[in-house]
């Protein structure tokens, strides 16, 4: 029994790694896992997984969530918005011969190559065991109490935050390092890139053509070519087209949810949106609207990455007859963040 549950939710991993645990199943990362992703580099070749991060371009995608926003920052008297292409010699001293620059972004941490974190989605579940629900996220951590906001101060500290995850944000992961062995399951050149679901038996025809093998504590990526697609919009995606590109998993397939819990996978990604689509099951009673992220972040602390760019290391990969890879993935090192963007780094 730990201080926030009496019960964890059937089949979850709260508790496995301890009652504070905020890691999930990155704790599947270990010193021997970095080294079976290091046994897998044999060329030298480094590919860099992220977009761009002002793509995919609008807010077509997500209407909560736009492209940055870069500004100068003030000056040394505190003018906003000025400190850019300043000329030492006539704003300081006539005999000083620098140019500086220097600026500040707003950045919607989920708009493009991103990590979802534990605190993204919780559930409404009776942890207390006292047959009322309350909503908590993954091991036991509560809603205004460990994840806060939105609220005036909710950090605590004066900085103006009025959202805060206390507990669960990325910058466990980001001190973890989140290094280890990367698997690629090349979804694209098996079914192209027609809008579609796909099963776990789809899903494992695939592995078994191209001799792919996940292995407890492996970093497991899809490529199913919609980041491709994004690239190739140059920052004017379709509005429709882009809500109709490229497989996702099927979430209503119990035997894909089955194969990301028994796999023991440490991590979930895909180059798409959110890895799997909307469910389409007509659930009876209290269900969840996405079940893979409830899975995933709520149940057993599997991160999911989305967005992440995969087209040249997945045509490396085939081209070479391989699959696995040392992947390098760390999110910003900002505390209290429900998503991160990042720049993973596969390396053959």
């Amino acid at each position: 029994m730990t201080k926030r549950w009496k019960q964890r939710p059937p089949g979850s991993t709260w508790g496995d790694w301890g009652e504070d645990d905020e890691l999930g199943r990155i704790n599947l990362l270990t010193p021997e896992k970095v080294l079976q992703g290091v046994r897998e580099v044999e060329a030298g070749v480094s590919f860099s997984l992220s977009l761009p991060l002002d793509y995919p371009g609008g807010s077509a995608l997500n209407q909560r969530r736009y492209p940055p926003i870069l500004r100068p920052t003030e000056d040394l008297a505190h003018k906003q918005d000025v400190f850019y292409n300043v000329v030492a010699r006539e704003q300081i001293d006539p005999q000083l011969i620098d140019v500086w620059s220097d600026d500040v972004v707003t950045l919607w941490l989920q708009y493009s190559t991103q990590w979802d974190s534990l605190a993204h989605q919780g559930a409404e579940f009776d942890a207390d065991g006292d047959g009322v629900a309350e909503a908590v996220y993954y091991n036991g951590f509560r809603k205004d109490v460990d994840i806060v906001g939105p609220q005036e101060d909710a950090k605590g500290d004066g900085s103006g935050s009025i959202s805060f995850a206390r507990n669960l944000g990325l910058e466990k992961m980001a001190e973890h390092g989140v290094q280890g062995r990367g698997v690629l399951i090349d979804i694209a050149h098996h079914l192209g890139t027609d809008y579609q679901p796909v099963g776990f038996k789809q899903l494992q025809d695939i592995m078994t053509a191209d001799n792919v093998v996940v292995e407890p504590g492996d970093m497991v990526l899809l490529h199913t070519g919609f980041a491709t697609q994004v690239i190739a919009w140059e920052k004017n995606p379709d509005p429709v087209a882009i809500h109709q590109t490229a497989a996702y998993l099927d979430a209503d397939d119990p035997e894909i949810l089955n194969w990301i819990t028994e796999s023991q996978m440490s991590a979930l990604i895909s180059d798409n949106y959110a890895v799997e689509g909307v469910a389409t099951t007509k659930a009876q009673g209290p269900h969840t609207l996405l079940p893979i992220h409830h899975l995933c972040l709520f149940k057993l602390g599997v991160p999911l990455g989305e967005l992440w760019y995969l087209h040249d290391l997945a045509a490396w990969l085939r081209e070479h007859h391989r699959s696995r890879f040392l992947l390098t993935a760390p999110p910003l090192n900002l505390p209290g963040t429900q998503g991160s963007p990042l720049t993973p780094v596969a390396t053959v």
